[in-house]
């Protein structure tokens, strides 16, 4: 398996990623915890330097299962161990509210998630699902917070997108490890999560209904996949990035662009196919750039700019 990605497992459907090893779609959190791979703890340990003298006010993360160091935290630092991280989707499960949809581990073990599905979905255009999903990351790793994040899924072409839970823009729900874990409160704050996924079916029913021209296509494409440099006394369709050139490209041959083709949502759904199954140099990179990285900012930019366009039109 590719070097990001540690350790995973999927329940259903091969995942968009394409990764991972497929298991039974009726696990508990704790067997999908096992499943892939996740059965260990972190310990902090002390920092000795000279004679043994132990370093102050720091400590090392360790994982158990093999004594590999993972980083350097403070002593106030608290890590949340796998096993309890899961328990968080249990209430969830049980109540069939949920199903684990993947796992895993990224990094050797630096970052780990959990992947639920959750029973809520709209559709659009008469076959054009979107499900819905919770990202659960719980790093261990200084400088790292752990954070829940609501993640539709477009079913059509499994294009993602996270989704801010606390009506701050691009912010999730947080819980810094110098804070004890409280799933109560966690829960509490996902109670939007109904009511994210409804105002992001208004934004792509809004999406679906308006058209793109050709030239305000070109300049969407650039403005996500901006070019070097641009000369003014040229037209902008002569000059794009490369990039961008690809999107326009794709835009009408990826999968689902028979669903509200030439609107603004075909135009949104281009740069998430992109970003998540053909930028980067492998899937696993794209999988943390999608979930983690750049490219989930760049796709909160695309939806963001595509209502800008979308009113204008």
């Amino acid at each position: 398996m590719a070097h990001m990605v540690e350790t995973m497992a999927y329940a259903g459907e091969v995942p968009w990623h394409g990764l991972g090893t497929k298991v039974p779609a009726d696990l508990t959190p704790e067997q999908m915890l096992e499943a892939a791979g996740l059965d260990w703890e972190v310990e902090k340990v002390d920092l000795t330097y000279g004679d043994n003298q132990i370093v102050p006010g720091k400590k090392g993360l360790v994982r158990s299962s093999d004594g590999k160091y993972l980083d350097t935290i403070g002593d106030d630092w608290n890590p949340l161990q796998n096993r309890d991280a899961f328990e968080f989707f249990n209430d969830f499960v049980q109540a069939g509210d949920m199903e684990m949809h993947t796992a895993g581990s990224l990094e050797d073990g630096r970052r780990t998630w959990a992947l639920a599905k959750v029973k809520d979905a709209f559709e659009l255009f008469k076959g054009d699902v979107t499900e819905n999903y919770l990202l659960f990351s719980n790093p261990h790793k200084y400088g790292m917070s752990i954070d829940v994040r609501m993640t539709p899924i477009r079913v059509v072409c499994n294009n993602t997108i996270t989704m801010a839970l606390n009506g701050v823009s691009d912010q999730m729900v947080k819980i810094h490890h110098r804070n004890e874990f409280d799933a109560n409160l966690v829960k509490e704050m996902l109670g939007v999560a109904k009511e994210k996924l409804e105002t992001y079916k208004e934004a792509a029913q809004f999406l679906g209904s308006k058209k793109f021209t050709n030239d305000s296509i070109v300049e969407y494409f650039n403005s996500l996949f901006p070019a070097s440099k641009i000369d003014e006394d040229k037209p902008l369709a002569d000059q794009i990035s490369r990039t961008a050139k690809q999107a326009i490209e794709i835009l009408d041959t990826q999968p689902g662009a028979e669903f509200g083709a030439g609107t603004w949502w075909q135009a949104f759904n281009t740069v998430t196919y992109m970003t998540d199954h053909t930028l980067g140099r492998s899937a696993d990179t794209r999988l943390k750039s999608a979930w983690f990285g750049y490219n989930r900012k760049r796709k909160i930019a695309a939806l963001e700019t595509a209502i800008e366009f979308a009113e204008a039109a």
